[in-house]
This record gives structure tokens, sequence and C-alpha cells, in this order.
């Protein structure tokens, strides 16, 4: 691989700034079990309208740099997205979650591939990296088949590729690295305000049921001096403390209530 397409692969999705830029790429994921790359897949077929629509919404939505356009080399259009700081590997994973949910919901879930991916519990040995994985070669530009390349494309080309998500001849190793020059990596800031957009609102909570003035009637309250406790209570509504005066009104020169039977 030639060293410039290196450094910019390691630039964008190495998995820790301070390993080598000639460290190797195939797994992504660092000891402690954090990366800087993520992908989501849409494929089965290929739908370049689908991930052309998640690749504008997270510039637009919410304001991340473009991320890298890529055909899978099989089946598939991808979107890798970079970041500046490396995150826990389930963060990412929940991210592209979140992306999925969000803009491509109408797919059936086995048309959308998002990495980093779980391990298969037989294979995991040592946590906390061995939880997640990256299927091997699964980083662009890598020969998938005969006359089948997985390839970084430009996004005015990527529409060419809807029948056949492969370049059919090696790439140009010095394009794949001017076209990976142009990719930025999400900063930390930029990062979170993205999580807590994708985040779904907590449900509000249900409205406390109004307490009832203290002038309610008590068991053992005649009306007169119910109408009596609405008109003096302070926290009664003005409107309700007024009809409440109306209702007493004829028997305000009265020292008691009305006797009964009159």
């Amino acid at each position: 691989m030639g060293t410039r397409l290196h450094t910019e692969l390691h630039r964008l999705y190495g998995p820790g700034a301070s390993a080598s830029p000639t460290a190797g790429l195939d797994g992504l994921i660092d000891e402690d079990g954090q990366v800087r790359a993520m992908a989501l897949s849409l494929g089965r077929p290929a739908d370049w309208e689908a991930i052309s629509g998640v690749w504008q919404a997270v510039q637009s939505d919410l304001s991340l740099p473009a991320p890298g356009i890529a055909v899978s080399g099989m089946d598939s259009y991808q979107l890798w997205f970079s970041l500046d700081e490396a995150v826990p590997a389930a963060q990412a994973q929940a991210f592209v979650e979140a992306l999925r949910v969000r803009y491509l919901s109408a797919m059936a879930p086995s048309r959308v591939t998002l990495l980093p991916g779980r391990a298969p519990e037989a294979t995991r040995v040592l946590p906390p990296a061995s939880e997640w994985e990256w299927p091997a070669g699964a980083l662009p530009p890598q020969q998938i088949g005969t006359d089948q390349w997985s390839a970084f494309v430009a996004p005015d080309l990527a529409p060419i590729f809807a029948d056949t998500p492969w370049l059919d001849i090696p790439p140009s190793l010095d394009g794949q690295a001017e076209l990976l020059s142009r990719l930025r990596s999400i900063k930390p800031g930029a990062w979170q305000s993205a999580r807590a957009l994708l985040t779904p609102a907590p449900a509000e909570a249900p409205a406390s049921p109004t307490a009832e003035p203290s002038g309610s009637p008590g068991p053992h309250q005649d009306p007169w001096r119910f109408l009596l406790q609405v008109m003096n209570d302070a926290t009664v509504p003005m409107a309700s403390r007024i009809e409440a005066a109306k209702a007493l009104l004829p028997y305000t020169k009265r020292s008691e209530g009305p006797a009964s039977g009159s």
C-alpha cells in the first residue's frame, strides 16, 4: 500500500493518535476497546439514493463533516466516519445504530451493516477490545474477489456503481489518498452535539393531578360552609371566589347558614 495512502488512512481511521502511522490497520480497535472509525453499509442491493440521503443528512442535520463514501467490492455502499479522538467501541456502535434508526428505518435490518460490530462470544478472549470486532479487510481499498475491489469513491461518481458496487480494476493508490485527504475527522464538540441530537428526548412526566382547593368540602361540610371556605380561600381562582360570594349573598345578614325548611 502506498505510503501516502497509508498515512491518510491512519490519519482518519487509525485506532489511536499515539499509534505509529506505519502500524497495521486491520483491527481498527485499540487495546482499550476504543475506535476512531465507524462505518455504515447499505446493500443487498446497493441503494445510492438511500445512502446518499444519510450522507447529506449527517452534514445538514447533525453539522458533521462529510463521511467517506466507498463501494464494498461486493454488494454495498458504505459511509466511513472518522473521529478526531477515540471513543469506546460501544459508543461508536450506538451512534451508527442511531443513524440507522433515524435515516434507514424503512430498510430491512439485514440490509444494513454497522461497524464496529459485536464479536461472537466464542471468539472473545480478553476484554474489552475482544467484545468488538472489525471484519478482516473491511477498510478500503481491498481486493474482495476476482476483478472486484472495494474503494473510496467521489460523491459525484458514486451513483454509477449502483448496479456493480465495486471497481473491476485495482484503484489508484494516489487517487485513493487524494480522496481521503479531503475528509476531516469529527471534533469532540461536534461529536457530543451530534450524539445529543440523535438521542430521543426523555418523555415528559405526566402532569401531577391538580390539587383540590383547601376549600373543598370534607365529608361532613354542608354547602353553606363549603361556599364560605371557597370565598375566603386565597388559593382559589378569583372567579370561583366571586361565584361563591354571589351564592352566599342572600345569607350575608344571617349569622348562620340557612335554616333547613326555610
